[in-house]
């Protein structure tokens, strides 16, 4: 005797066509649409409402921009942005796109400089984004006359480089391309607002190094994997084993009033066996390791009680303290089914030595080859070809049931449900 397996059927209307309303289900937030990571056009129209309208976006530190002139390249959305710090000491956020002819005219990574010019027609730029010199405006002389130039009523006021609304917080860089968006402060909402506080609390930052990596899957997929404390406990062998994150910790799940923030609060427990691990098959109850280090943990007087906290603000940015190794994780969209996701570890200008080594040996969990976060790009990769095979299928993100608010514990869905609510009014779907 055999059975079918119970499995949706399919739907050749669900997968081409058809809009985002017509398959997202009337349950909710809870019961998510494949195609919300698979279709290129819902794609095209998140970069405008989630990254390039109504949000900040988070563009880097202070401290990797100390000094006038420094610049530093990144992106926001899929546009290429330039931070500058000036010669009065002031940040700057640039797009990378020439006001004469659209050449990405800035192509080094960082450095140092008094001026940008685009290498296509030599057009000038200080580093607040203001047009210095056009070759050629007034024309070339030839056999007694001046022969073309630019018009007599160009300005080069009138054409500079695109500036983006910055907003500067705890040594932390965000950008805008919405001159009328709401502040930084009403954006992150007081939750969330006094979680980065907590980390950015004042104190110079000092840069200690990058990761980066592609990730082949759907940028929303690590939003709601750092939303997700249902699997740290289940996944990681090393939070699971050494008590670094599992459901048994003291823990907290914060969101702002519109679901699309949120911090995941917990505090280290023992580790060891117990009901929470049985039958768990990333638990190793033998495992150890050869060096001790890894898990020499020093309580810091400005955590105030959690070892862990990680702040998704949405849609950019991951802000991470796990023990004592803190970084933040940008993600940059690369396509509907890939991204980005650039880890700049820190620490403070003030730590010890000892400190700053404790910070970059921690900081071995985390990363491209980190010991946890390994795991998630995988993950990650293999979600996504999952979605492409079944696309007229759904996700369940129905842990602790199927609404949205903060909880005292770590056994839910609702960050990943309060995301969801909010990107669908944002999408209007």
């Amino acid at each position: 005797m055999s059975t079918t397996p119970q499995t949706a059927e399919f739907d050749p209307a669900l997968c081409a066509g058809a809009r985002p309303s017509d398959v997202w289900p009337a349950e909710g937030s809870s019961r998510i649409p494949f195609r919300v990571y698979t279709d290129a056009e819902l794609y095209r129209r998140e970069l405008d409402a989630c990254f390039y309208r109504n949000h900040w976006n988070y563009v880097g530190l202070e401290a990797e921009v100390p000094n006038p002139g420094d610049f530093k390249r990144t992106v926001i959305g899929e546009r290429s942005v330039i931070v500058t710090r000036d010669a009065a000491g002031d940040i700057n956020v640039v797009e990378n796109v020439c006001a004469h002819r659209g050449m990405k005219f800035c192509r080094e990574k960082r450095g140092n400089r008094t001026d940008f010019h685009c290498p296509y027609h030599q057009w000038n730029y200080d580093l607040k984004g203001n047009l210095q010199g056009v070759p050629f405006r007034r024309g070339v002389k030839q056999d007694g006359k001046i022969n073309g130039g630019m018009p007599k009523d160009f300005k080069p006021e009138d054409h500079g480089l695109t500036r983006l609304k910055i907003a500067t917080r705890g040594g932390v860089i965000f950008a805008s391309f919405d001159h009328d968006i709401e502040s930084l402060e009403d954006f992150l909402g007081p939750e969330i607002c006094a979680y980065f506080d907590r980390l950015f609390n004042g104190r110079k930052l000092k840069l200690l190094g990058y990761n980066k990596q592609r990730i082949p899957g759907n940028w929303k997929l690590m939003q709601e994997n750092i939303k997700d404390p249902y699997h740290p406990g289940l996944l990681h062998t090393w939070f699971v084993t050494f008590g670094l994150w599992r459901a048994d910790n003291q823990s907290r799940l914060v969101m702002d009033a519109h679901g699309r923030h949120a911090a995941m609060v917990s505090t280290r427990g023992q580790g060891g066996g117990g009901e929470v691990t049985s039958g768990v098959s990333s638990f190793k109850a033998s495992m150890s390791l050869n060096d001790t280090r890894f898990l020499d943990i020093v309580q810091e007087d400005w955590w105030k009680g959690p070892t862990a906290v990680l702040m998704t603000l949405f849609p950019s940015v991951i802000l991470q303290q796990q023990v004592n190794s803190v970084s933040t994780r940008h993600i940059q969209p690369r396509g509907h089914d890939a991204f980005d996701f650039v880890w700049t570890h820190f620490g403070f200008e003030d730590d010890t030595e000892e400190m700053t080594q404790r910070r970059l040996r921690q900081a071995n969990l985390f990363g491209p080859a980190g010991f946890v976060s390994a795991d998630d790009g995988e993950a990650i990769e293999c979600s996504q070809e999952g979605f492409a095979q079944k696309p007229w299928h759904r996700a369940l993100a129905e842990l602790g049931g199927t609404g949205v608010e903060n909880t005292e514990h770590m056994v839910t869905e609702t960050l990943i449900r309060g995301m969801y609510a909010y990107w669908r009014r944002v999408m209007g779907v």
